[in-house]
């Protein structure tokens, strides 16, 4: 029984002492000692925030201010109908899938004789070639007129009270 407990004892001695090689730590406790040497900081406490108070929008009833201001006087007046419509029967061309907004005019051909085509870019990146006659847009336009620099569209859009009015647009050359 000595023998065993003497070796039991032989060896938590020898696993104590294995255990209690500091020199590796020197570094590390002296940088320990170093940052508790210092003094201590205070931390600020975070700041009080605001108390939210509601907005309540009052203005929706009103006016869009991106709207052109209604001029009262005209708008009372009883309006005469126009016989303006779009021709809901005709087959749609191709440049009537885009907004206006989304073409572009990109240059012009002109064949012999006279006649002056436009180049038109849809926002595929299509090239279309385009005359007076043809339609582009969605809001039912046709061309009037092709010079080398612009496009001349008439659209034909709703009035809003179930009718409709001609509206002039221009599609300028850009520099590509």
């Amino acid at each position: 029984m000595r023998s065993v407990s003497f070796l039991v004892l032989f060896s938590i001695t020898l696993l104590l002492s294995a255990c209690g090689g500091d020199a590796q730590f020197d570094d590390l406790r002296a940088r320990m000692d170093d940052i508790k040497g210092k003094p201590k900081g205070r931390i600020e406490p975070p700041p009080e925030f605001k108390v939210y108070k509601a907005f309540s929008y009052s203005a929706a009833a009103l006016r869009s201010p991106f709207d052109r201001p209604v001029d009262v006087e005209l708008a009372s007046l009883p309006q005469q109908r126009s016989n303006i419509k779009p021709d809901l029967n005709r087959p749609k061309e191709v440049l009537e899938q885009f907004g206006i907004d989304s073409l572009a005019m990109v240059g012009t051909l002109e064949r012999p004789g006279g006649s002056l085509f436009a180049l038109v870019r849809d926002p595929d990146q299509g090239l279309h070639r385009v005359r007076p006659g043809n339609y582009i847009g969605r809001n039912f336009g046709k061309i009037t007129s092709v010079t080398p620099s612009k496009i001349d569209v008439i659209e034909i859009v709703s009035d809003g009270q179930d009718g409709w009015i001609e509206r002039p647009r221009t599609l300028v050359l850009r520099d590509e």
